[in-house]
C-alpha cells in the first residue's frame, strides 16, 4: 500500500473508530437507563460493550494480532446479538399482544407486534455497532501493525 493510500485508510479507521465509540456509549447509556439489566439476555449487549472497550483500551497500548482478533470475535458476537435481540425483543411483544387481543393473528399481529411496547427493531443497534468495529478493522495487516508506511522506491 502506497503512503497517500495508507494514510487515507487510517484517518477512515480511525473516524469509524470514532463513530464506533460515540454510538456505543449512546447505546450503553440508554440501556442503562432503560434499566435493560434483568437476566443474562439483557446484560449481553452491556457485557459485550465493556469487552469491545477492554479490548480497544488493550489494543492502544497492544499490537499483538491476538487483541485484534479478539476484537473481531467480539463483534461476531455482537452482530448475533443484535439478530437474536430483535428476535426476542419480537418475541415478547407478540406475547404482550396475545395477551391483550388472544383473537389477534396473521399480518394483524406480526403489524402490531412490530410496533409494540418493546422497540421490536432497537437491538438492531447492536448488528450496527458489531458492523462498524469489523469496519474499524478494515485492510489491517499483520504488516501494518506497529509499522509506518515506508515511502515507494524511486526507479
Amino acid at each position: 500500500m502506497r503512503a497517500s493510500e495508507h494514510s487515507l485508510v487510517e484517518s477512515m479507521r480511525r473516524f469509524v473508530l470514532a463513530v464506533f465509540l460515540i454510538a456505543l456509549t449512546g447505546t450503553s447509556a440508554e440501556l442503562l437507563l432503560l434499566e435493560h439489566t434483568d437476566g443474562y439476555w439483557q446484560l449481553l449487549p452491556l457485557m459485550l460493550s465493556a469487552i469491545s472497550l477492554i479490548l480497544l483500551s488493550w489494543r492502544a497500548v497492544d499490537s499483538r494480532p491476538f487483541v485484534l482478533r479478539a476484537f473481531r470475535a467480539t463483534m461476531i458476537l455482537f452482530v448475533l446479538s443484535g439478530i437474536v435481540g430483535v428476535w426476542l425483543h419480537y418475541r415478547g411483544n407478540v406475547e404482550f399482544e396475545l395477551e391483550m387481543y388472544p383473537s389477534l393473528d396473521g399480518f394483524a399481529l406480526f403489524w402490531k407486534s412490530l410496533k409494540g411496547a418493546t422497540p421490536t427493531l432497537a437491538a438492531g443497534t447492536m448488528l450496527a455497532l458489531g458492523l462498524l468495529g469489523f469496519a474499524y478493522t478494515y485492510k489491517y495487516t499483520e504488516a501494518e501493525k506497529g509499522s509506518r508506511c515506508r515511502q515507494p522506491h524511486a526507479a
